[in-house]
C-alpha cells in the first residue's frame, strides 16, 4: 500500500496546483466569452489546436525517453539530463527559425492573411516550451513535486495577469480617459493576438526560475547516450502527432467542415468558438489525468523493476477508473449551473449535451496512458506510433462523416471513439507481451454505469432549483454506494484501524 499512497500523494499535489491553476485559468475563459466574439475565440481555439500539434513535433518524445533511460539503463541521470537537454536546444533552434521564417505562408494557408506575425510568436511560444520540457522532467523524476507545482502557478498566474492587463485593463482605462487611445501601440481590433502575447511573455519569464530549480545543464551531445534514446523517442513522436490528433483534430478542423448557416446566425468560425469553450469544460477531467501522468510515468519507471509491479500497475489502473468514474458523474450531473457559470455569453450553453461525452473520452485517454506502459518499459514503443496512428485515422473518419451530419455532437464523438480503439488495441497487445492482472470487467461496468448516470443527471430536470440540484446529486452517492459494496474486500485495506491491527 506503501507506494499506492506515494503516487496518491504525489498525485494529489500536482492535481491540487493543477486544480488551482486551471481554475485561475477559467477567469480567461469568462474573459474570453465576454471581451471577444466568437469569432476570435475561433481563431485561438484553431491556433491553440496548431500550438498543441505542433508541441510534440518540438519535443519528439524525448521526456518520456529521458524517464526511461535515467532510471533503467545504467546511465548516470545528469549525464542523460545534461545531454536531452542539449539536443532539445539545438533542434528547438532548427524548428522554431524553420516555423518563423514559414509565418507568412502559414497564414495565407489557413486563412489569416496579413497575420503572419500570430504564426511567428507562435514559434517563439513553441520554443519556450520545447527548452522547459526537460527541466519540468527532471523536477518530476526527482519527486520535486512542490518545486514542479510553483513553477506552473507562476507561469499561469503570469499569463492571467498578462491577458487581463491587454484584454480588460488598457481598454477600460483607454474608454475612460485614463489613458490615450493607440497607448504604446495598442490596437483595440486586436483579440486573439493578446492572448498571444500574454502566453509568449508568461513563457518567456519563467524560464530563468525553471532552470535554476532543476539545475543549470552543460552543453553535451554525446553519441553513445543520444543515440538510442534517438531510436526510442522516434516512435513516441509519431505516437505523439497521431495522439495529439485524436484530440486537437476536432478543434483544428470543425470551423472548416462544418457547412455554412448549419446552426442559424453563426458563422463556421464562430460555431468553432462555441465548441472550443465547451471543449473547456471537460478540462477537469484533463486536469486529473495530467496530474496523474505527471506522478505516475516516473514512478511506473522507477517501479517496472519490481517483481510485483503487475500487480501494482493493476491496483492503480482500477483506482484510477474508480476516481473518474465519479468525478464524470459529478461534473455532468451539475452542467446546468457549471456551464452558464464559465460561459458566459450567449450561445454557448448550446454545446454543452456534449460535455458528457468528452468527459468520458479523457477518462478513456486517461486509461490508455495507464495501459500504455507495457511498450515503454518492454522498449516496444514502436506499438505505440501504430496504435495511435489508427486511433486518429478514426478521429478523422468520425469528424468527417459525422460534423457535416450532427454538428457538436459528431466533433465530441471522434474523441469518444479515437480513444476507445486505442484503448482497445492497447490493452489487447499489452496482454500478448507484458500482461497485466486487470480488473477488465469490473472496469467496464463502472464505466458503462457511470456514462448512463451522467447523462441521465444531465438530462434529469426538475422546476424546483433545490430539488433539481438534490436530485441530480443524489446519483453521484447511488454511484459511491454501489463501489462501496462492490469493492469493500478492498477497501478494508486502506482502513487505518482494521480487525485483529493496531497502528
Amino acid at each position: 500500500m506503501s507506494n499506492l499512497k506515494k503516487l496518491a500523494g504525489q498525485t494529489a499535489i500536482y492535481g491540487l496546483s493543477s486544480i488551482l491553476g486551471r481554475s485561475i485559468n477559467f477567469l480567461l475563459i469568462i474573459i474570453y466569452t465576454a471581451y471577444l466574439s466568437k469569432a476570435e475565440l475561433g481563431a485561438f481555439t484553431t491556433l491553440y489546436a496548431l500550438i498543441g500539434f505542433l508541441n510534440i513535433i518540438f519535443t519528439f518524445g524525448m521526456e518520456t525517453s529521458f524517464f526511461r533511460f535515467s532510471t533503467g539503463k545504467n546511465l548516470d541521470p545528469e549525464k542523460v539530463y545534461h545531454n536531452t537537454q542539449s539536443l532539445l536546444i539545438t533542434s528547438t533552434l532548427v524548428l522554431g527559425s524553420g516555423l518563423y521564417l514559414l509565418a507568412p505562408w502559414l497564414a495565407e494557408w489557413m486563412d489569416y492573411p496579413g497575420q503572419a506575425y500570430l504564426f511567428r510568436w507562435t514559434a517563439l511560444i513553441l520554443s519556450f516550451d520545447a527548452i522547459l520540457a526537460i527541466p519540468f522532467a527532471k523536477l518530476r523524476l526527482e519527486n520535486r513535486a512542490f518545486a514542479f507545482a510553483g513553477a506552473k502557478m507562476i507561469n499561469i498566474l503570469l499569463n492571467v495577469v498578462f491577458n487581463l492587463i491587454l484584454i480588460v485593463a488598457i481598454p477600460y482605462m483607454m474608454e475612460n480617459g485614463q489613458l490615450e487611445y493607440g497607448f504604446m501601440g495598442y490596437k483595440s481590433s486586436w483579440g486573439v493576438e493578446y492572448i498571444l502575447l500574454a502566453n509568449l511573455f508568461a513563457n518567456g519569464l519563467i524560464i530563468p526560475y525553471v532552470w535554476w530549480k532543476a539545475g543549470f545543464f552543460k552543453f553535451r551531445l554525446e553519441g553513445e547516450v543520444i543515440r538510442p534514446m534517438w531510436n526510442y523517442s522516434l516512435p513516441l513522436l509519431f505516437m505523439g502527432l497521431a495522439g495529439v490528433t485524436n484530440d486537437l483534430v476536432s478543434r483544428l478542423l470543425f470551423e472548416y467542415i462544418l457547412p455554412e448557416n448549419f446552426y442559424p446566425g453563426m458563422s463556421s468560425r464562430a460555431a468553432a468558438g462555441v465548441f472550443g469553450a465547451n471543449f473547456k469544460l471537460a478540462i477537469l477531467m484533463n486536469l486529473v489525468i495530467q496530474a496523474f501522468k505527471y506522478a505516475a510515468e516516473p514512478f511506473f519507471f522507477k517501479q517496472s523493476t519490481d517483481k510485483d509491479s503487475r500487480e501494482l500497475f493493476a491496483k492503480v489502473m482500477h483506482a484510477f477508473i474508480l476516481f473518474c468514474t465519479v468525478l464524470m458523474i459529478a461534473i455532468s450531473v451539475n452542467l446546468n449551473w457549471i456551464g452558464p457559470l464559465f460561459l458566459r455569453a450567449e450561445g454557448y450553453s448550446e454545446g454543452l449535451f456534449i460535455v458528457p461525452t468528452l468527459l468520458m473520452g479523457y477518462l478513456l485517454l486517461g486509461i490508455y496512458f495507464n495501459l500504455s506502459i507495457w511498450f515503454k518499459v518492454t522498449d516496444k514503443t514502436n506499438y505505440s506510433f501504430w496504435i495511435t496512428l489508427i486511433g486518429a485515422l478514426v478521429s478523422v473518419l468520425v469528424i468527417f462523416g459525422l460534423v457535416p451530419i450532427w454538428g457538436f455532437f459528431g466533433g465530441a464523438l471522434s474523441t469518444f471513439a479515437c480513444y476507445l480503439v486505442m484503448c482497445i488495441l492497447c490493452f489487447f497487445f499489452g496482454q500478448k507481451y507484458y500482461p497485466i492482472p486487470y480488473q477488465t470487467g469490473k472496469g467496464l461496468f463502472y464505466l458503462i454505469f457511470a456514462f448512463i448516470l451522467s447523462y441521465l443527471g444531465f438530462y434529469l430536470t426538475i422546476e424546483i432549483p433545490i430539488v433539481d440540484f438534490l436530485l441530480k446529486n443524489s446519483l453521484i452517492l447511488v454511484f459511491i454506494g454501489f463501489i462501496i459494496t462492490m469493492e469493500k474486500d478492498h477497501l478494508k485495506a486502506y482502513l487505518p484501524f482494521r480487525r485483529g491491527v493496531r497502528n
